[in-house]
C-alpha cells in the first residue's frame, strides 16, 4: 500500500492577475502568489503606485509587473487580458466601500460601489474564464464576511458582496466542465490604511471586538495562506464556495 501524497501548494510556471494589487489585502495576495512561484501582474488605477509596488516585489526577488487599469473601463480590461494573458489565476481584490445609513445613500455612491464591486468583478471573471478555457484555472474574488451577514450602515456594500457570492456559485457551475474553479475569500475587518477610520471610531471598534471571537482583529497575512490554497492544486476539488477568514464573526 502506498501512502497518499499532499497536493502541491506551489504555483511555479503559473501566471496570476491581481486587480487591486498595489496595496493592502491585494498586495498581500500578490506577494503570497509570487512567493509560491507564480509570475504576478498587479493592476490598479494609479500608475505610479502600482509600478512602485511591482518594483518592490521585484526587489524582493519575485516575478512581478504592474499595469495601470481602471477596472470599470471594460475595454481597458479586455486590452490588459489581451496583452498580458492568459492567466492561470485571477485574484480580484479591487473594491470600493462608501458606507452610509440607507436613508442617506446617494444614487452616485450606490452606482460607484455597484460598478466596482459587482459589474467590474463580473467582467474581470468573465475575461479570466475566457483565457482559462481549455487549460483550467482558479478565479478568486476577495469578497467579505458581509457577503454572509449584514452590517451597520453597510446596506449597499453588503448587497455587492452577497451578489458576488451568488455570481461565484453560478459561474462555478458554468465553468466547472472546463476545470475552472470559482471561489471567494471573505475576510473580517483587516488592519489596512483603508480601515483606519473604522478602527479609530470607538463605537465601531467595540462592535468589531465583540463580533470577532478570537482575541485580535485581522491582518493582511491572515489572507495570504487562503489565497495560495485556492490558487493551487491543494484545492483542486474546491469550487463554488467561500473561505471565511473572519475570526468567527459569522459563527454567531
Amino acid at each position: 500500500m502506498s501512502l497518499p501524497k499532499t497536493p502541491s501548494f506551489r504555483l511555479d510556471g503559473k501566471r496570476a492577475f491581481v486587480p487591486g494589487g498595489s496595496r493592502g489585502i491585494g498586495l498581500g495576495c500578490a506577494v503570497a502568489l509570487a512567493e509560491a512561484g507564480a509570475h504576478v501582474v498587479i493592476a490598479a488605477r494609479g500608475a505610479e503606485a502600482v509600478e512602485a509596488s511591482a518594483q518592490e516585489m521585484r526587489d524582493a526577488g519575485f516575478s512581478a509587473e504592474g499595469v495601470a487599469l481602471d477596472v470599470t473601463d471594460l475595454d481597458a480590461v479586455r486590452a490588459v487580458y489581451a496583452e498580458h494573458g492568459p492567466f492561470d489565476i485571477l485574484c480580484n481584490s479591487a473594491g470600493l466601500a462608501r458606507h452610509s445609513k440607507t436613508v442617506d445613500t446617494d444614487p452616485e455612491d450606490f452606482d460607484a460601489v455597484m460598478g466596482i464591486n459587482v459589474k467590474a468583478a463580473y467582467f474581470l471573471a468573465q475575461q479570466g474564464a475566457i483565457g482559462m478555457k481549455g487549460r483550467g484555472g482558479s478565479i478568486i474574488q476577495i469578497s467579505s464576511q458581509m457577503g454572509h451577514v449584514g452590517g451597520q450602515e453597510r446596506a449597499v456594500y453588503c448587497g455587492t458582496k452577497h451578489a458576488i457570492e451568488g455570481i461565484n456559485k453560478a459561474m462555478a457551475i458554468e465553468f466547472g466542465p472546463d476545470n475552472i474553479r470559482v471561489n471567494s475569500i471573505c475576510p473580517t475587518f483587516i488592519l489596512t490604511p483603508l480601515t483606519e477610520a473604522t478602527f479609530a471610531d470607538p463605537a465601531k471598534r467595540a462592535w468589531i471586538d465583540e463580533k470577532i471571537k478570537l482575541p485580535r482583529v485581522g491582518e493582511v497575512p491572515d489572507i495570504m495562506g487562503a489565497v495560495v490554497y485556492l490558487a493551487s492544486d491543494a484545492s483542486s476539488l474546491v469550487t463554488g464556495t467561500s473561505i471565511l477568514v473572519d475570526g468567527g464573526w459569522t459563527a454567531g
